[in-house]
């Protein structure tokens, strides 16, 4: 992705150092304008190949948000371990602003290290511990809980299934401009361990000319004849639609207020690159273009060295990535696991070690 090589060197020549604005955070060092990366995700999968992305841990969160999910056990069984940082430092928060937690005259809720909070998360028995009701501050906290965080908003945004919504909508009304889905919801902020950074996509439908529905015909496989009688546009759409043809591409626009653009940027890339195939799949439409679009776009002075080695290394061709399974309905996009995609082609170089920050005051 040149792009987005270009768009590292932009930051470092033209960006301002300015103090982050969140406690325990290294400065940042960065651009303040709007900042665009597009793909077309028909033709090539925008996963970084100037270093190893972890695929992994990109489509199982993105199934853990589409779940509507908001603690962290899932990820950690499956050793995805993003959120672990935001989770501790919740769990941090609630720990301190109530009483100890007594089993058996011990105090159970008193986790020093983030790796025993880890632990005890993974072995599901503080699960139980931490079903704390009535509390003031948080009343449903579960051990490794983050809150109202993206999962909920998008499944449960004051009593709206936003994804049931996008779904029933690009198959009623294709043309139809209110697919959008969105995180900022500011009166839950106080019950979110962090609000969303990628907090607004909206799904555009763009319909597809008869020789782009004709190509794509072309490009399968049938056991039966077309039975063409003409070549005239009518009839071709005829025979595209008898054969189930896709009659619209699905675009899509995405808006991140905050961008660590050396290692969050590239994975919510691929993340909403791999929602517009699941939304389109599943309403019979083909992915198009993809459109990133950056607020607060910075590097961690941190990470200024990572950069550079990064910026030394040539892109490769990007991979293609497949989604096997047949989607038809909201409870298919739901039931998908990580077997349902396929990676073909895909050569990077190393991967490139650099702490993600969130915010853990340094002991």
């Amino acid at each position: 992705m040149k792009q987005y090589q270009d768009l590292l060197q932009q930051i470092l020549d033209k960006g301002r150092e300015k103090e982050s604005g969140r406690a325990n955070m290294p400065n940042t060092f960065g651009l303040s304008r709007g900042t665009i990366l597009m793909e077309n995700v028909e033709e090539n999968f925008p996963l970084l190949t100037t270093k190893k992305m972890y695929l992994k841990g990109i489509i199982l969160e993105l199934l853990w948000f589409l779940r509507g999910e908001t603690n962290i056990k899932y990820l950690v069984d499956n050793n995805v371990n993003i959120w672990n940082g935001d989770a501790y430092r919740w769990y941090l928060k609630f720990r301190d602003a109530n009483p100890p937690i007594m089993k058996d005259g011990k105090e159970i809720n008193n986790f020093s290290t983030i790796e025993d909070f880890i632990e005890v998360i993974k072995s599901g028995i503080g699960i139980a511990h931490f079903d704390v009701r009535g509390q003031d501050w948080f009343p449903n906290y579960r051990l490794g809980d983050l809150g109202k965080v993206y999962g909920y908003q998008w499944r449960n945004q004051n009593g709206v299934d936003q994804i049931k919504d996008i779904v029933d909508e690009l198959k009623k009304n294709p043309y139809g401009r209110y697919k959008i889905l969105d995180g900022w919801n500011k009166k839950d902020f106080p019950e979110m361990a962090l609000p969303p950074c990628h907090l607004l996509y909206q799904f555009i439908v763009r319909p597809m000319d008869i020789e782009e529905r004709w190509d794509l015909l072309q490009k399968l496989e049938w056991d039966k004849p077309f039975n063409q009688t003409s070549t005239e546009d009518d009839e071709l759409h005829r025979i595209c639609d008898n054969y189930g043809v896709p009659r619209y591409y699905l675009d899509l626009n995405m808006y991140q207020r905050s961008c660590d653009t050396l290692l969050g940027v590239p994975f919510n890339i691929a993340s909403m690159s791999i929602l517009l195939m699941i939304m389109a799949k599943v309403s019979n439409m083909v992915a198009g273009d993809a459109f990133w679009i950056g607020g607060d776009t910075h590097i961690y002075v941190d990470h200024i060295s990572m950069v550079k080695e990064q910026l030394s290394r040539e892109p490769y061709a990007l991979p293609k990535l497949i989604i096997k399974k047949e989607l038809k309905t909201l409870d298919d996009i739901l039931a998908l696991t990580l077997e349902d995609f396929e990676l073909l082609d895909y050569e990077s170089h190393p991967a490139i070690k650099a702490e993600l920050f969130t915010g853990l005051k340094k002991t």
